[in-house]
């Protein structure tokens, strides 16, 4: 990957030059081209962001003084997802670039090494948030990089994790831009704000629920378990769109059957086949559980938003635990 990253960025200079990023789902106002330097303090600054939450934290840090291109596209499951020719240009003319780290992205460090846009500033977003123990590391074959790090990296699923998220998100935003630094400390102290009253919603809600077992699509639960005491079975491990053997089948439905879980949770992302199929098999139905690695476009259409969907993420959770 190292070696063809330099290659891909060459080629997509060579080809679109100084062209704008179109953008897959970009904020409301077109964007305001090369923002490396602030000319005005009415001129946005360019600012794109791997995949949803950290679009969804940037566009809340930045407010109307940023311009957040979600390099993702709605509906796309980002774990292997890569950027395309047009997202390298994009970056090219970007002054912050926000991604998650903790194995999230595992373009991002031969990308940014490719970039010739020296002054670009990317944050790792997880930065000091306590690393969590994943699945066991498989090596592709084909792509030859290891598909299952070891740490789960969904930390924006504690609320108090997301709050570190979204510090480290408005220190970068200051750094680049630090004429409007009251600004993003009082956007960032909102939000704290909202993200302590929201961990406090859940762990008033689940405190003493008459099961703490969910069985869940991927292995994208840790930080949220770890946080308010649940144990998630997942079907299969980090990655999203893996089809689990026979025997996990069996696994799976043995422990539904044990723990008499009555909710089997998929993904929007996801095809919800496998969690069905173990749904019938127990006698369990299927609900949403949403790991917010995106939104589909309904939820989008919706209004949703990192807040609105961990609360129906609650909700659904104290329905299974009944």
């Amino acid at each position: 990957m190292k070696k063809i990253w330099p290659v891909v960025v060459a080629i997509c200079l060579a080809l679109f030059g100084a062209v704008a990023c179109a953008s897959p789902q970009p904020a409301p106002t077109p964007p305001a081209g090369n923002t490396n330097e602030i000319e005005s303090q009415t001129e946005k600054l360019s600012v794109y962001a791997s995949f949803y939450p950290m679009y969804d934290f940037a566009r809340k840090i930045g407010g109307d003084k940023a311009e957040v291109v979600c390099l993702t596209p709605a509906g796309t499951e980002p774990h292997d997802w890569e950027p395309a020719a047009a997202d390298i240009v994009g970056l090219e003319k970007a002054a912050l670039f926000v991604y998650n780290g903790a194995g999230m992205e595992h373009w991002v460090d031969d990308v940014l090494a490719a970039l010739s846009n020296k002054e670009l500033v990317a944050v790792e977003a997880s930065a000091g948030v306590p690393l969590l123990e994943g699945g066991e590391e498989e090596e592709d074959e084909e792509e030859g990089h290891e598909e299952e790090g070891g740490f789960d990296p969904h930390v924006w699923l504690n609320p108090l994790y997301a709050k570190i998220e979204m510090a480290n998100i408005r220190d970068a935003f200051v750094r680049v831009d630090p004429a409007n630094s009251a600004y993003y400390e009082d956007n960032y102290a909102q939000y704290a704000a909202a993200l302590d009253e929201l961990d406090g919603e859940f762990r008033s809600a689940l405190a003493d629920p008459p099961r703490r077992e969910i069985i869940v699509a991927h292995q994208a639960f840790g930080y949220l378990c770890a946080a308010y005491g649940l144990v998630q079975e997942p079907i299969e491990g980090l990655a999203a769109d893996s089809e689990p053997e026979p025997a996990r089948m069996a696994e799976i439905i043995a422990f539904a059957e044990e723990h008499a879980v009555s909710v089997i949770f998929f993904e929007e992302l996801v095809s919800p086949k496998v969690a069905e199929t173990i749904a019938a098999a127990v006698g369990a139905r299927t609900e949403v559980l949403s790991p917010l690695e995106g939104l589909s476009d309904e939820q989008t259409a919706a209004g949703d938003d990192y807040f609105s969907v961990m609360r129906q993420n609650l909700a659904a959770l104290l329905t299974a635990l009944q």
